[in-house]
């Protein structure tokens, strides 16, 4: 089966197409337009600009995957959760591409693609698995009984935590997104200057699995106003801070999922999501969790590749009765 996937849910303007055989999946195609240069500015994503971008973009990324002459059996598409406006973009350009091949298409929950993007690697998931959505729009905790099968144990609060690293970034002066500037003034962190720099871990002991990531922007911001100036743009107090910001988010998204995970008796570990990318993160959760998947970095954030992939999975949900295909920005996952 050949799917042609579409995905516009935020910032990103993905196509891909993918060649599924038994649930062994090959990437033909696949390419995204970022517009993270447009939305720097703003500190974060103008829906209006992205809307925009995404109706500009998407038959120009249309015409570089469909190089090679291809039988298309499907276009899969994202539906939610995402920004409304963003979403109608991608479904709208996928209903009228369907009509003109004459084409199933198939609706796609964005979390289950990050779920099931870790397909790609050809390993098989031990269910019951539990799997870690971290990104910009979501944090959350998710039983997977099998495919199709989910259940939210917990969610963020308030920030998710791609969105507090964002904040926090922009706090220190440093460029959208704030989840790589951060990692990157994390190199090489000082550890003899600012070595009482110390922020909080929300809801670290709480028992439940929900997360909150406010008061740990809050925190950054007051340390941040109690210092000189001097001290505000000295690189060894950011670096001391990126690290400490880093560091807070990983304890707990590391102590939640260790709860979780020993409470439901979880068999394999999935992370997901734009945050998953953070090379301190993988390597600390690598030495906690055994069984534990990751995306390739390049298919951690949003991507169409992933889109496909849960296309796949949801085919039965294909039709070409078009009006049934509708933007669900707060869509759940269970």
């Amino acid at each position: 089966m050949i799917i042609l996937a579409i995905e516009t849910s935020c910032d990103d303007t993905a196509i891909a197409i993918v060649k599924a055989n038994r649930q062994k999946f090959e990437v033909l195609a696949s390419v995204i337009s970022s517009q993270i240069e447009i939305h720097k500015e703003y500190g974060g994503v103008y829906p209006t600009l992205a809307v925009r971008e995404h109706k500009k973009n998407l038959p120009i990324v249309l015409k570089k995957v469909l190089k090679k002459s291809l039988e298309i059996d499907a276009i899969a598409v994202t539906i939610g959760p995402g920004l409304d406006p963003c979403l109608w973009a991608g479904i709208n350009f996928a209903k009228e591409l369907a009509k003109a091949k004459n084409l199933p298409v198939i609706p796609v929950n964005h979390l289950e693609g990050h779920i099931l993007v870790n397909l790609i690697n050809k390993k098989k998931l031990a269910f019951p698995a539990l799997a870690l959505i971290i990104s910009g729009g979501n944090t959350q905790l998710i039983l997977v009984k099998k495919i199709g099968n989910y259940k939210i144990l917990g969610e963020t609060r308030d920030d998710a935590v791609g969105e507090c690293f964002d904040k926090t970034a922009r706090i220190l002066g440093l460029e959208y997104p704030g989840g790589p500037a951060i990692a990157q003034k994390c190199v090489k962190p000082s550890f003899t200057h600012f070595a009482d720099l110390k922020l909080p871990r929300p809801m670290i002991n709480s028992k439940d699995y929900d997360f909150s990531f406010s008061g740990l922007k809050t925190a950054v911001l007051y340390n941040f106003k109690n210092q000189n100036k001097k001290t505000q743009k000295s690189q060894k107090y950011i670096s001391a801070m990126c690290r400490e910001i880093q560091q807070s988010a990983i304890d707990v998204l590391i102590k939640k999922t260790l709860r979780a995970s020993l409470d439901y008796g979880v068999k394999s570990i999935i992370v997901g999501g734009g945050v998953s990318a953070n090379q301190e993160l993988r390597k600390q959760f690598k030495k906690r969790f055994d069984n534990i998947l990751f995306p390739p970095k390049k298919m951690s954030t949003d991507n169409a590749v992933m889109i496909a992939i849960a296309g796949y999975y949801n085919r039965e949900k294909g039709t070409k009765n078009y009006s049934r295909i509708k933007a669900e920005p707060n869509l759940r996952i269970n």
